[in-house]
Order: C-alpha cells, then structure tokens, then sequence
C-alpha cells in the first residue's frame, strides 16, 4: 500500500489520500441556522465508515491474491522455461 501522509496527498503523488473509517466517523460540521439532525448525520457516517471499512478490507485481500497469483505465474513459467529447448538453433 502507498504511504500517506496527513497533508491528504499520497507520498510522492498528486492523488488525493483515502478517507478512513475513523476520518468518517469523526468528522464534525459547523452548525448552520437551518441544520440537520446531528443523530441521522452520525447515523450515516457510522454507515460510510462500515462501507470504507469493508471497501479497505477488500482491497487488502484482492491485492494479497493478485501478488500471490503474480508469483505463482512467475514460478510456472520459470519452471517451463527450464524444460522448453531454445526457439531457434538456427544461425540468427
């Protein structure tokens, strides 16, 4: 996983840093005249924190299966390599 600094940029990129959970359950508004019910907005955070939460969860796992897959294609065809004859045994 990239490095994230809390300047809200990933190390060494223009990209934007994933929200966490924790940053959506925390976050606060500043009051209006005219505002919303504080208990449906932490409500609805609780919900977008759980969302990220399983989102990250997901990412972590797919990323694992892809550099395991990664591996396993890298070791078959090393092992292919070793036992296929050159290409060609001509002069080019």
């Amino acid at each position: 996983m990239a490095q994230v600094y809390r300047g809200g940029h990933l190390y060494g990129t223009g990209h934007p840093a994933r929200l966490t959970p924790h940053e959506a359950r925390t976050r606060t508004f500043a009051p209006r005249r005219r505002g919303v019910d504080p208990h449906e907005v932490r409500q609805f955070q609780a919900l977008v924190a759980d969302e990220l939460a399983d989102l990250h969860k997901q990412v972590r796992q797919l990323a694992d299966e892809n550099e395991r897959l990664k591996r396993a294609l890298r070791d078959w065809q090393a092992m292919h390599a070793r036992d296929c004859p050159p290409r060609n045994s001509g002069h080019w």
